[in-house]
């Protein structure tokens, strides 16, 4: 029963009933990404939306489907596939409040103060 509600109101933990619903009757599969993530759009082409695999996460778009998401170009870019550098990076999801966040004084042993307070 509260996986059921969950489908209904919590948008953020995955597609709700009313986006399942939607992509069921009016969504067109376009594509899937290398992450899993599936991009729909409606019959007329107007509106476009991903159903992500996992935690919804926008940053988990690739490169390759912004532009299409975001309604710069019609085409899907598959020339990021091709070309891989070895600098380029696999996606990583935002570490803000986990032990991977950067800390600029995080492995500095000299993260004492710079000043020293006024004393009365």
């Amino acid at each position: 029963m509260l996986t059921f509600l969950k489908k209904i109101f919590i948008w953020w933990n995955q597609e709700t009933l009313g986006t399942k619903f939607k992509t069921i009757f009016f969504g067109k599969l376009v594509g899937i990404d290398n992450l899993g993530n599936k991009y729909y759009t409606n019959k007329s082409g107007k509106k476009r939306w991903i159903i992500y695999v996992g935690e919804i996460d926008a940053s988990k778009i690739p490169n390759e489907w912004y532009s299409w998401i975001h309604f710069t170009s019609n085409k899907i870019e598959n020339v990021h596939e091709l070309k891989k550098y070895e600098w380029q990076k696999p996606h990583l999801s935002n570490q803000t409040g986990t032990e991977d966040a950067y800390h600029p004084n995080k492995n500095d042993d000299n993260s004492k103060k710079k000043y020293t307070t006024w004393k009365d």
